[in-house]
């Protein structure tokens, strides 16, 4: 069976990723969970990866005698291991237009994920309040979310980005969340969105996890003293 090292469900985008896309699509794998300790090179969270990945991250993917880091490279992997599931958009046009927005937020939104980490557990609208009022990079990032989502949505008519379910919702599933933590102002129609990511089984699922945690990290938490 699959293995798929993950971090803390709270604060570990990049595992949410590579999770959801399995659990929505109902690809069987075991979970591996590696908590953060800390990022030392001597840390127990280091000293485990390294053992399937020579970049001693999350997510890592492993395969039988394959490992798989990265969550953009995991997500091919399992898009060519299960054809029959069609992760991606079966029409030549939309796959290209999936695989670019996807790669996008692999890349970029560099000051939505800087100053909005991802924390399921907290509501932090008032940080988020400050954020919008002094951080442009912060707007402009949630202006190309809209924009693009938008043109997404009303193209394909929903409920998805690109009607069904695909790559590229698991990867803006983690961005769904901190809009919400950071109830950052979004238009009707993309707040809607919003929620129909969060009441996917597969996003729930991982939402329940995270709540379930109960695990401060005080060096993921930028705005919070404890819980």
């Amino acid at each position: 069976m699959l293995q798929l090292y993950i971090g803390n469900k709270n604060y570990s985008s990049w595992s949410m990723r590579p999770w959801v896309l399995l659990r929505q699509a109902g690809i069987a794998f075991e979970e591996v969970p590696v908590r953060f300790d800390s990022f030392d090179a001597g840390s127990q969270f280091k000293r485990q990866l390294q053992a399937v990945s020579p970049t001693a991250k999350v997510p890592v993917l492993v395969d039988g005698g394959v490992s798989v880091w990265d969550s953009l490279a995991i997500a091919e992997y399992v898009a060519e291991a299960h054809p029959d599931k069609h992760l991606w958009p079966q029409d030549k046009a939309a796959r290209a237009r999936a695989r670019s927005v996807t790669a996008e937020m692999h890349s970029g939104f560099t000051a939505l994920r800087s100053h909005c980490p991802m924390n399921i557990e907290a509501r932090l609208p008032e940080v988020g309040a400050l954020l919008w009022r002094d951080q442009a990079g912060v707007r402009a990032d949630v202006q190309r979310l809209v924009q693009m989502w938008s043109e997404l949505l009303e193209q394909h008519g929903g409920p998805m980005l690109f009607g069904a379910f695909t790559i590229a919702d698991a990867f803006y599933a983690p961005v769904c969340m901190r809009l919400a933590t950071y109830a950052l102002p979004l238009p009707e129609p993309i707040a809607a969105y919003v929620q129909r990511v969060q009441a996917l089984p597969g996003v729930k699922a991982w939402i329940d996890g995270a709540l379930a945690e109960a695990d401060f990290r005080e060096f993921e938490e930028p705005y919070r003293l404890g819980r």
